[in-house]
Parts: C-alpha cells; structure tokens; sequence
C-alpha cells in the first residue's frame, strides 16, 4: 500500500495524526480521521492524547492502570521540575531511582549506536510502553519520527507528562492509548517499532508480535528492550513472585490483575521464532563488571539468578 503523506480530510483538532494511516479499533476498518463511518467510533483527544481505547477494554484496564499508576508515583517516578525529563535517561535528577536509570542509559545507547543506525533518518517509529515519552524525545531529537503508544496517560509518569518536551521540539509527539495487541494503525508504516520496557506486561506475545508486525514495513525491525530475561522459567516465576509481595508489603497491592508473562526465556524467544517465522539477533549492552558478576555473586550466596537485560532485534522480512 503506497505510503500517503498528507491527509486533506483532517477535522479541525485532528492534527496530532498527520502522517500516519489509522485503523479503527473498534471494527478495524482502515480510516482517515478519527471516526470510523462503518462503525460510527470515534477516537477522542484529551490533552493531546488520541484515545484509542475502547470503552469494555479501559474497564478491563482500569486496575491494572490505576495500582501501576500509583506503584510508580510511590517510587518517585516523576517531578515538577521540567529538567527531570529533559535529562533521562542519563540523568535521575530526583536521585530516586538512579541506578534503574543507569541501566535505562547503557540499554537506550546500546540502542542507538548498534540497532537503528541501520534506520534511515526521518524513519517513523512506534515507541510502545512509552511512558513520559523521554525515549520519544530523545529518537526526534536523533531525527528520527516518533509516535507513542501507552496505557498510562497521566502527567506525572504517562503520556501527558510529553508536555515537558513541547518547547523543545519542532512539534509535539503524537500519542496513542491504546493496547498492544489493538494498535490503531493501518499495516506496514513503521520503518521500526521497539517495545520499550513493556513486552513483558503483555498477555501474549505471540499476538503482541503480530500485531506489530502487521504496523510493521518490510524489511523493518521490530525491537525488545529493557525487558528481563532468565535462563529458566523457575526463576522467572520466583522473581515475579518476590515482587509481588514486595509490592503488596510497600503499596497495599500486588499489582497483579493483568496476567502480563512478566519475563522472557530462550525458550520463550525460540517458541516465537517457530510461531512467526523470525530470527532473532541479540545485543548485550554493557552495564560494567559489577553487573555482570551478580550472577555469580547470587549463586555464592545461594539466591535465585537476578534478571539480565539484551536487546532482541527481528527483521521482517522485505
């Protein structure tokens, strides 16, 4: 399908889809605007949010958004101060969470020098789990053509936060809420897609990979960073549930009502390389020698293995 550019029949308030063909969530019919004349949904635009999420499926959402919500404000995950956005990753300027934020740094440099240099300059690109959007600002700041898909949209650690990045950038970055496995966009436009901290919140990642496939051009990439990875699913199992009832002892819940896979195994990573005929090509970020040697420290001390981070990059094929 020849990529359009411009869209003449755009309502006034409509600009924050220049650009990009729409689907709609609802019947999935590919649209023009926000509201679908098969169907008769229409996706609103709250504080510059599109809401592409339909009604039964932010019900279905709502715990899960408003105890992560709250888990995240808890752990400072934001500021009033405008710096604390420009400056992540590389900078936590709260000082709340600033080894997370190393590690964020070493993935998102990883990132840039050995992933997408092989992405053409101006190429658009779906950052999905985008959160405050720092990795958006920072992919448009590198010329590249960002659009921002995540759950949470308040101002402090979601979508609207985005707002700190306005006076910044030539235009602001469009933003979708929507779910993984019902992106609103029409097939193969997104020249890369990377799934930013938030794969493993998914249900199913076979379905999750589809459908970014299907947003997906040929010969583009899709992209798992920042998501944690064991050697076994028994470790995996432990971790999720150590973190569970820390989080029930801290926050008054376990934020558990979504059942998100929460971890990747080769395994796991093998089984979605049969099921979507991929190949995935992994890349280790160097996060130093005290990281690399907690393995072996956990072991000594008798513990479970800690989660480790790669990269995983698979090309559609063209």
């Amino acid at each position: 399908m020849p990529e359009t550019t411009s869209q003449p029949h755009l309502r006034s308030g409509e600009e924050h889809i220049k650009g990009i063909r729409l689907k709609c969530p609802s019947c999935r019919t590919d649209i023009e605007t926000l509201g679908c004349d098969h169907c008769g949904f229409r996706m609103e635009v709250d504080h510059g949010i599109v809401r592409a999420l339909l009604p039964r499926r932010a019900d279905y959402y709502a715990r899960f958004i408003r105890e992560y919500g709250a888990i995240r404000v808890a752990e400072g995950r934001y500021s009033v101060r405008e710096e604390y956005y420009l400056s992540l990753p590389y900078e936590d300027v709260s000082g709340k969470n600033r080894e997370q934020w190393r590690i964020r740094a070493k993935s998102f440099d990883c990132l840039m020098e050995r992933v997408l240099p092989e992405v053409s300059f101006g190429a658009k690109v779906l950052d999905i789990g985008a959160g405050n959007c720092w990795m958006s600002f920072r992919l448009a700041l590198s010329g590249y053509r960002p659009f921002a898909v995540d759950l949470l949209t308040n101002d402090k650690d979601g979508l609207a936060a985005a707002v700190h990045y306005d006076n910044h950038l030539p235009h602001p970055i469009p933003r979708f809420q929507a779910e993984m496995t019902c992106l609103p966009f029409q097939e193969e436009q997104f020249d890369a897609i990377i799934f930013n901290a938030s794969f493993h919140y998914s249900e199913n990642y076979e379905l999750t990979l589809r459908e970014a496939l299907r947003c997906l051009k040929r010969g583009g990439r899709v992209v798992i960073i920042d998501t944690p990875w064991y050697s076994n699913e028994e470790s995996g199992r432990q971790m999720v549930t150590q973190r569970q009832a820390s989080f029930l002892n801290r926050y008054g819940t376990a934020s558990d009502s979504l059942p998100s896979l929460e971890f990747l195994t080769n395994v796991r990573l093998f089984k979605l390389e049969r099921e979507l005929s991929i190949r995935w090509q992994s890349y280790s970020p160097r996060y130093g020698l005290k990281w690399a040697m907690r393995p072996i420290a956990a072991s000594l001390r008798g513990r479970r293995e800690p989660s480790r981070f790669r990269i995983y990059v698979a090309t559609k094929d063209a």
